[in-house]
This record gives structure tokens, C-alpha cells and sequence, in this order.
């Protein structure tokens, strides 16, 4: 790791241990949970010396909101890259992993990008309300963003953070989604030990332009696949709210409960992450963001 490299991993598992540890699970139900969430958000982006912007609405069984800030871009297209990650978890579990990696890698992503001349916008958002019974109650933060994108007439390019923390190298340690057909599974990776990108079909031009400037930026292993939206499992984020909208998404992950045995449990705790792993994450974000911004 270089000297530049070492702030990034010291703060991604500061923030996952606020998150995950100080914190633990942040629902609807617990209003304490969520408004320290807000607030630990809030606070390290005004730090940063940014504007942060609430978007309010409200969820099936109460007010909920998204928090956001921008990078405005030289160009007077309304083109722009949205970076988002779900704040919420599932209610017995810390959600260290799922998704306060993500978290972590939202907020460390836009420290770093912070004094950047883009041509297009950066939008960094966590998002409200990912996790069940939101998605099926149609009360997703990404749901209610997306259709507000929308409504603005906004040249969209979303990149969602699931997940982004859990890595491993024995053989064998990577699953593979069960809707895929048997005789493809020789295909994927057979090691947990990449960064996923996946996108619908309709997004891989999206997916090009994210692996060119993620491997420019760093050397960890990428894994850029697109499928048809009728494998379930890539609709299983905020990156779905944005197809829906008919704009290009890509779930970046470590894809979840393929992978990390913690997924939605009570022991989904910050020491079950890879932060070395984590920050090359960052760092390669980073860069395809830089990239596609131009």
C-alpha cells in the first residue's frame, strides 16, 4: 500500500465502525438508528466542505430521506454521474458489509474527488429505505430519486454501491447465481476475490466506460458482466430503481450472499472485512469516475 493509499483504508473502517459498530442497525423502526446515520453522513460531507442537500418523501410506514451533494460540471448539459449507496439495514443486522462498506467507499469516493474541474456533474446519494419491505412497498430513497431525475429531464449514468467489502481467495468461495443456466457457471469466477460490475443489458455501454477507467486506477481484480433483467438477483439494489426509469445502472458489489456468509446476520460485523480490498475499491471508483466525467 502506498502512503497515499493509507488515509483512504484508515478512514473507510472508521466510517464502517461508526456505521456498524457504534451505530448497528439503522431502520425505520429505530429513529435514534437513523438519525445518527443522517447526522454521521451530514457531518463528514459538510467537513469535506460540501452543500448537503435533503431529499424528504415518505416511505410505506414513515418520513424517510436521501442525502446529497454535488459536484457541478463545466459542461450545460444536464448530463450526470450519480454515485449512490443505502444507508439502511436489515433489522438484526450491524450491516457492516450490507452496506455500511458501501457507505465508506460513497463518502471516501467524493473526499477524494472534492477539488475536481469536472466537465459532466458528480452526484454522491445515500439512499433511504433499500432494504425489505421497501423494495416490494415501492418506498425505495433510489425509487423516489430516479423518478425525481426524471421528472427533470436529467442525463442519468448511476453507479450503485452494494456491498463492496467481503473478499476471498480459497477456491470455491464464490457462488453462482442460481437463475444462470448450469453449462455458463464455468464462466464466472470460481474465487471471491473481485469487484463485480453488473449492469442489464441495456447499460453496457455504461460498463465499458467504468472498467476502462476502474482498471486505470487500480489493480484489483473486476468482473464486468451484463444480463437480462430476468436474472433476479442483479435487480436486487438501487441499481433497479434507475432501469426502471430507463437510465444506464451498474451494481458494483462483492455480490453479497454469493459470496459473504454474514449477509443479512447478526454477525455481519466491521472485522469480517477486507480493507486493503476496500480501499482499492475506492481508489478504482474513483478513477472510472474521473474518467466518465470528462
Amino acid at each position: 500500500m502506498t502512503f497515499a493509499e493509507q488515509p483512504t483504508r484508515e478512514l473507510l473502517a472508521e466510517h464502517v465502525a461508526k456505521l456498524a459498530g457504534s451505530i448497528g442497525p439503522r431502520i425505520l423502526a429505530k429513529p435514534e438508528s437513523i438519525e445518527a446515520t443522517v447526522a454521521y453522513i451530514r457531518d463528514q460531507w459538510e467537513n469535506m466542505g460540501y452543500q448537503v442537500r435533503e431529499e424528504a418523501y415518505q416511505a410505506s410506514d414513515g418520513p424517510a430521506k436521501n442525502l446529497i451533494v454535488e459536484i457541478s460540471g463545466k459542461h450545460p448539459s444536464s448530463k450526470v454521474i450519480v454515485l449512490g449507496a443505502h444507508y439502511d439495514t436489515v433489522a438484526q443486522s450491524p450491516g457492516a458489509d450490507d452496506n455500511a462498506s458501501a457507505v465508506a467507499v460513497l463518502l471516501e469516493a467524493s473526499r477524494l474527488l472534492k477539488n475536481q474541474t469536472p466537465r459532466h456533474t458528480m452526484r454522491f446519494v445515500a439512499f433511504a429505505c433499500e432494504e425489505a419491505p421497501y423494495m416490494s412497498l415501492d418506498s425505495m430513497g433510489s425509487q423516489h430519486h430516479a423518478r425525481q431525475a426524471k421528472q427533470r429531464n436529467e442525463q442519468i449514468q448511476m453507479l450503485c454501491l452494494e456491498m463492496v467489502g467481503y473478499f476471498r481467495d480459497e477456491p470455491n468461495s464464490q457462488k453462482v447465481p442460481p437463475t444462470i443456466p448450469k453449462f455458463l457457471h464455468r464462466l464466472f469466477p470460481q474465487k471471491g476475490n473481485f469487484l463485480a460490475a453488473v449492469g442489464n443489458l441495456a447499460s453496457w455501454r455504461l460498463n465499458w466506460a467504468f472498467r476502462r477507467g476502474f482498471k486505470q486506477a487500480t489493480k484489483l481484480r473486476l468482473f464486468s458482466i451484463n444480463l437480462p433483467e430476468k436474472v433476479q438477483e442483479i435487480r436486487r439494489s438501487d441499481n433497479s430503481s434507475f432501469w426502471d426509469q430507463g437510465y444506464p445502472a451498474l451494481m458494483l458489489t462483492d455480490t453479497s450472499f454469493l459470496r459473504n456468509p454474514h449477509y443479512h446476520q447478526p454477525s455481519d460485523t466491521p472485522e469480517t472485512l477486507d480493507y486493503d480490498r476496500m480501499t482499492q475499491v475506492a481508489l478504482g471508483v474513483v478513477g472510472a469516475m474521473r474518467r466518465m466525467s470528462k
